[in-house]
């Protein structure tokens, strides 16, 4: 099979759920962060992962798995995309569930589809080097293998998971395809530290490619009921039924990320392989990521986002997100993170950004809905 065949098999999944929390009060569950232009370009970050996909096998080959809430800002943000590609959430299920959902309908329209699901809410400029890198993961797909795409690290981050990679896998018109030994969570700096000056961990950056069938296999041998349930709900999906079903199915699957039901798994039994990716990357985890966006890591930049942002800054340096139209006024501090809206205000600094979900549980526990 040639790489151009592989590759006009191939169909993107754009999971766009999730209401980055971190990134309160900015983002909220009426408009989650995958909806906001976070790095100045005009675009929002969904429509940024639509435009890198595209290229790849065709607008109307990308599947987008959304809340029901988020349909209409979805469809105006992407005109293009097809109707009977859209998948709708009633309740958030995490990933194994919107994944494993796309990935059966998908195999029941087409049964030798290889699918790629890829984060609405991640920012990578360099469109060439990803687009390269997916190309050999769907070769490595096609050979069997579940695939995915590790980052090469650029600092030891803590903020990330890391995969650590083994032998190369000499997959043909694969190249780069490495065996993945094991998947690691977010480590502490020292470890993170060991793990850079190794050379063998790279960045999770949560890209999984397969062959649909493969993936179910795999979700099947560790979760058989939730594949039980997702293979009911693909079944029905293409008629009349729809709707049942989803109302009879969707409230009792479980909520598991896919990492922990596939991922890791396959890696276990010696099926994951990880293509490095050398391409700039970041989830736009918090708003210290943000504020490293816009300054290119210099420490001495203000960053400054909102269209009704008014702001005086003197010897200041991070980030200020304005919308609520009022005079920010920053004198001498480092590091600083403000984000103003019409009913919220957060002020903290980007040592603590990773912090501000605590404000989040907080605000749910307290059931001051009407900020979040």
């Amino acid at each position: 099979m040639s790489i151009s065949e592989s590759v006009e098999r191939f169909y993107s999944i754009i999971p766009a759920g999730g209401i980055g929390s971190r990134l309160w009060p900015l983002s909220r569950a009426d408009a989650p962060k995958f909806l906001h232009d976070l790095t100045g370009s005009g675009s929002t970050l969904l429509r940024g992962t639509w435009d890198r996909l595209a290229p790849l096998a065709g607008e109307q080959r990308i599947m987008v798995v959304t809340g029901r809430a988020h349909r209409a800002a979805v469809e105006a943000q992407l005109p293009t995309l097809a109707d009977h590609n859209v998948v709708l959430e009633s309740e958030p299920k995490d990933s194994t569930a919107a994944i494993g959902l796309a990935a059966a309908i998908l195999r029941r329209r087409e049964p030798d589809v290889i699918i790629g699901s890829f984060a609405a809410d991640h920012v990578i400029a360099d469109t060439r080097g990803f687009q390269r890198a997916v190309g050999e993961a769907i070769v490595a797909a096609d050979a069997g293998y579940i695939a995915t795409i590790g980052i090469t690290p650029t600092e030891p981050a803590i903020g990330f998971g890391y995969i650590h990679a083994g032998d190369a896998l000499a997959v043909e018109g694969a190249p780069s395809a490495l065996r993945v030994e094991s998947f690691v969570e977010k480590p502490d700096l020292e470890t993170a530290e060991r793990y850079v000056a190794g050379g063998d961990y790279l960045w999770n950056g949560g890209m999984f490619i397969a062959r649909a069938d493969r993936l179910l296999e795999q979700l099947g041998e560790t979760r058989p009921e939730l594949l039980a349930g997702l293979e009911e709900l693909a079944e029905a999906w293409d008629t009349p039924r729809r709707g049942a079903v989803v109302d009879r199915i969707w409230p009792g699957l479980e909520k598991i990320a896919i990492d922990y039901t596939v991922a890791e798994p396959a890696a276990a039994a010696g099926r994951l392989a990880v293509i490095p990716g050398a391409f700039d990357w970041d989830d736009v985890g918090d708003f210290a990521s943000i504020a490293k966006l816009h300054s290119g890591g210099r420490k001495s930049d203000l960053a400054i986002l909102g269209e009704n942002a008014r702001v005086l800054a003197d010897a200041s340096s991070g980030i200020v997100v304005g919308h609520s139209g009022r005079l920010i006024s920053l004198i001498g501090v480092n590091d600083i993170i403000v984000v103003d809206t019409p009913d919220a205000l957060l002020v903290t600094t980007t040592a603590n950004a990773q912090r501000v979900k605590s404000v989040v549980d907080a605000l749910k526990l307290s059931g001051r809905s009407d900020v979040l």
